[in-house]
C-alpha cells in the first residue's frame, strides 16, 4: 500500500551504535520479576440439528456429539442450548459493548476481556438474537443509502422479535456506534433516521488507469485508482475486524447484517486484511450476512443510457459487457467470502431485502454451542478442519466447517507483521514485553525551523540474536510518529535495522541506540514510537511530549543541551540539517545519562542570535559569549569546568554559536549529579542555566578480554 508523507517530515538512520555497558542502570534493572503469560483458546461451534420435516431438535446431550479437527478427536469442554423462542417480553432498554472498548490483554494471544460493569450484562444475551446492522456508507451511493435504511425499518416494523437485541453501526469517515444494543425500536428507528441521502461518502470504485471500455467524459487521462481502492477495502475490513474484537467476549452467536454495494479485493493485496477480519470474527462467534444493496441489476451491453460512449473498441466485441460482469463478480466475491467463511450467508442480486433478516432469524433461533480446546497447540495460522458427527443418522446438522489457527509471530507473513505495528502504534496501552526508551531535543536551523533528534535505546540483553557459522544476526522494527497539539499528524517514519556482529555476547552489555530526527516548527508535540525484534516478536513503545519553544521574543535563545560519551565517525550519508553532524564527525547522545568514570563526559548545545559586541576597537561581527558547566550533589558544588568565551559565530549559516565542552570523569567521584550549564551574553547582560541530571558509575570489573572485531561490532 502506498504511504503519503508529511511534507514536514524528516528521517534518516544516523547510527544505531552500542554505548557503553549499563547492566546495573536504574533504567533498564538488571533483575526483573519473572512475566508469566497464559492462554487457553475455546473454538466454539454453533450446531442446528434438525429432523426430515426440518424441524429443530431439543434435548440433545455432550454425548450425542462427537467432534474431529483435522480428522482427531476433540473433548467437549463446554455444552448449551440457545432458544430465543424462550424470550418473552422481557425488555432490555440498552446493553452498552460497541461503545465500550475491551481491555487490552498482556498477551497478544489472549482474548479481550470485557471492562468492569460489563461482564454483569453478559447474561442479558442468554437465549437472545443479538444482530448488527452496519451500514458502509463509505461505497454507497444515496440511493443505495435509502434502499438500506428502508429495509431495515421495514424489518424493525414488521421483523423484529421480542428476541432481538440490534445495534446500529455506520462507516463513513470514521466507525462509528450510532446505536448500541437494544430491544427499543424507537431508539434503533432514530438511529437510522441520520442515514440520509447525504450521509454516505457516495466513493465508487476507482479506475484501474486503462481507457479501453470506460465512460469517454473527455478528459485527457484516465486516473489509476488501484491503490486507493486497496486502501478503501482495507478500511472496510479493518472495521468489520474491530466490531468483532469488541463483541469477543460474549459467547453466543452474534450476526452481523453488512449493507454494501460489494467490496472489491485486489489480488494477494488485500489477503492478510480479510483473513484477519475472518479470524476475528470466527474468534467472536460472529457470522456475517452481507447484503449486496445493488440489488438485480442489468448490465446493457455498450453501458446505461446515462453513461458517456465507451472508449476503444471492447463495446463491438463483447468485451465491455464480459468486463462489467466481471466487475460485478469481483466486488461480490468478496462478500460470498465473509459470508460463507463466518457461518453466515451472502444476499445477492435480489431487490427482496428482507431475506437477509429472516435468515438471520432462522438461523438463531434455536441453536446448540458446543466448545472445546484443540489438541494442536500449534500456532501456525493454518486452517483447521472441524467435523460434527451425531449419533443419530437421521437428522441433518449445520455447522462451521472450520477454522484458522492462531499465528505467532514466527508463522506471520509480511502483511500480518506490518498490521501488528500499525495496531500498536494506534493503541492506547502500550506495549511493555520489549523495553524501549526514548529522548528528543532541538536545535533552530532556519526561521521557525528545528531539527529535532530523536534517540531510541533498547537494552543488548532483551534482543536475541540468531547464530550462524559466521555471525550472530538479528533485525529491530522502528515506527514512530509526532503529532501536535491540534492532534494532526506531523511526522512519522518507519525503518528496519539489521545488525549483525562476531558475537552476540558484547552486545548483550551494552545498549542498541537508534538515532533520528524530525524538522519541526516551534510548539508541542506528543512523540510515540513502537520497537519490535524481529525474532520472536516482542514489541515495546514510548511515548513522550516535546516542547520547542517560540524562541522569536526570547533574550537568549538557546538550543537544549546534549550529554554524550561517544563521538564518531560520520555516517555516509550526510543529513541536511543535523548539527550534530559536523566536519566528518557525530555527537552520539546518551540517552540514559549514565557514564563510567573511565569516560569522557561531552556536552553540546547551541546559542542562537547573540548581540553584537560594539564596543571600542570591536569587531561588527564580534560578540561575547560565555559558558561552563557546573556539579552539584545537592547543594555542594564538586566541580565545575573552566570558563570558555567564544567571540564568532562558528555556524554562521544559522546564526549559532557551538559549544562542545569535554569534561573527563575523573574529575567527578561515583554518584548522581546534577549538572548546571552556564550561558551568558557579556554584551547584552542576559543568562540562562539549563539543568540535567546524571549517574557516574565506578569503572567495570576486569573480565574475559574481547577481541577488537567483538568490542567494536560496527552495527549501524
Amino acid at each position: 500500500m502506498a504511504k503519503s508523507f508529511s511534507t514536514r517530515w524528516f528521517s534518516s538512520l544516523i547510527a544505531v551504535c552500542l554505548q557503553a555497558a549499563l547492566l546495573c542502570s536504574p533504567m533498564f534493572p538488571q533483575d526483573s520479576d519473572y512475566v508469566f503469560h497464559a492462554s487457553t483458546e475455546l473454538v466454539l461451534v454453533n450446531i442446528t440439528v434438525r429432523d426430515k420435516d426440518g424441524n429443530f431438535v431439543r434435548n440433545l446431550k455432550p454425548e450425542d456429539f462427537s467432534v474431529l479437527e483435522d480428522g482427531k478427536p476433540q473433548k467437549v469442554a463446554s455444552f448449551d442450548i440457545e432458544n430465543t423462542d424462550a424470550v418473552a417480553n422481557a425488555d432490555v432498554a440498552q446493553v452498552k459493548l460497541l461503545n465500550t472498548p475491551p481491555k487490552k490483554s498482556s498477551s497478544a494471544s489472549s482474548p479481550a476481556q470485557p471492562q468492569p460493569g460489563v461482564a454483569e450484562a453478559l447474561g442479558a444475551f442468554k437465549d437472545r438474537r443479538m444482530i448488527v446492522l452496519f451500514f458502509d456508507l463509505s461505497g454507497m451511493e444515496p440511493d443505495e443509502i435509502d434502499h438500506s435504511v428502508t429495509a431495515a425499518q421495514n424489518y424493525v416494523d414488521k421483523q423484529m422479535a421480542p428476541a432481538d437485541l440490534v445495534a446500529v453501526v455506520s462507516l463513513g469517515d470514521s466507525l462509528n456506534v450510532n446505536q448500541d444494543f437494544t430491544q427499543d425500536k424507537t431508539q434503533i428507528k432514530k438511529a437510522l433516521s441520520v442515514f440520509s441521502t447525504g450521509g454516505g461518502q457516495g466513493f465508487e470504485e476507482g479506475s484501474t488507469g486503462t481507457t479501453e471500455g470506460t465512460a469517454d467524459t473527455g478528459g485527457s487521462f484516465t486516473a489509476d485508482d488501484t491503490e486507493y481502492n486497496i486502501f478503501n477495502t482495507d478500511r472496510r475490513l479493518e472495521a468489520l475486524r474491530s466490531i468483532a474484537a469488541q463483541l469477543s467476549h460474549v459467547e453466543q452467536k452474534k450476526s452481523l447484517i453488512y449493507f454494501s454495494s460489494g467490496m472489491d479485493r485486489t489480488g494477494i493485496e488485500n489477503e492478510s486484511e480479510l483473513r484477519a477480519a475472518v479470524n476475528a470474527a470466527v474468534r467472536a462467534n460472529l457470522s456475517i450476512y452481507t447484503l449486496d444493496i445493488r440489488g438485480l441489476q442489468a448490465l446493457v451491453p455498450g453501458g446505461e443510457a446515462q453513461s458517456a460512449s465507451l472508449r476503444g473498441t471492447s463495446p463491438y466485441s463483447g468485451a465491455s459487457t464480459m468486463n462489467a460482469l466481471n466487475s460485478n463478480y469481483t466486488t461480490q466475491e468478496t462478500l460470498v467470502t465473509l459470508a460463507g467463511d463466518t457461518g453466515g450467508r451472502a444476499y445477492l442480486d435480489s431487490n427482496d431485502f428482507s431475506k437477509v433478516f429472516k435468515g438471520v432469524q432462522a438461523d438463531t433461533s434455536n441453536y446448540y454451542m458446543l466448545g472445546y480446546h484443540s489438541t494442536n497447540t500449534a500456532r501456525d495460522g493454518r486452517y483447521r478442519k472441524i467435523t460434527v458427527k451425531l449419533t443419530h443418522a437421521d437428522y441433518k446438522i449445520e455447522y462451521r466447517k472450520g477454522y484458522y489457527a492462531a499465528a505467532d509471530f514466527k508463522h506471520s507473513n509480511q502483511e500480518d507483521r506490518e498490521r501488528q505495528l500499525n495496531e500498536e502504534m494506534a493503541s492506547d496501552l502500550p506495549s511493555t514485553d520489549l523495553p524501549v526508551y526514548l529522548s528528543a531535543g532541538y536545535f533552530r536551523i532556519g526561521t521557525d525551523r528545528f531539527f529535532v533528534p530523536i534517540s531510541v535505546v533498547v537494552p543488548g540483553s532483551e534482543i536475541p540474536f540468531a547464530s550462524n557459522s559466521t555471525r550472530d544476526k538479528a533485525t529491530l522494527d522502528i515506527m514512530g510518529e509526532a503529532i501536535d497539539d491540534k492532534l494532526r499528524p506531523v511526522g512519522d517514519m518507519r525503518d528496519t535495522v539489521k545488525l549483525a556482529v562476531d558475537t552476540a555476547t558484547e552486545v548483550k552489555r551494552k545498549n542498541v541506540q537508534y538515532d533520528s530526527g524530525f524538522i519541526l516548527p516551534a510548539g508541542t508535540y506528543h512523540l510515540k514510537f513502537v520497537v519490535r525484534e524481529n525474532q520472536t516478536g516482542r514489541m515495546g513503545s514510548f511515548e513522550t511530549d516535546a516542547t520547542i519553544p517560540d524562541m522569536k521574543s526570547a533574550p537568549l535563545k538557546m538550543s537544549s543541551v546534549i550529554l554524550a560519551s561517544q563521538i564518531q565517525a560520520g555516517t555516509k550519508k550526510k543529513i541536511i540539517g543535523d548539527p550534530l553532524l559536523r566536519d566528518g564527525s557525530e555527537i552520539v547522545p546518551n540517552v540514559t545519562h549514565v557514564f563510567t568514570s573511565e569516560q569522557h563526559l561531552y556536552f553540546y548545545y547551541e546559542v542562537y542570535d547573540p548581540t553584537l559586541d560594539g564596543g571600542k576597537g570591536k569587531s561588527n561581527a564580534d560578540i561575547r559569549l560565555l559558558s561552563s558547566v557546573s556539579f552539584f550533589q545537592g547543594k555542594a558544588k564538586t566541580y565545575e569546568t573552566p570558563l570558555v568565551e567564544t567571540r564568532q559565530l562558528n555556524a554562521p549559516d544559522r546564526h549559532a554559536a557551538i559549544f562542545q565542552l569535554d569534561v573527563p570523569l575523573t574529575q567527578l567521584k561515583p554518584g548522581f549529579y546534577t549538572c548546571q550549564v552556564n550561558v551568558v551574553d557579556d554584551a547584552a547582560g542576559h543568562f540562562l542555566f539549563p539543568r540535567l541530571a546524571m549517574l557516574v558509575r565506578a569503572p567495570q570489573a576486569a573480565t574475559t578480554p574481547v577481541s577488537p572485531t567483538a568490542a567494536n561490532p560496527g552495527a549501524h
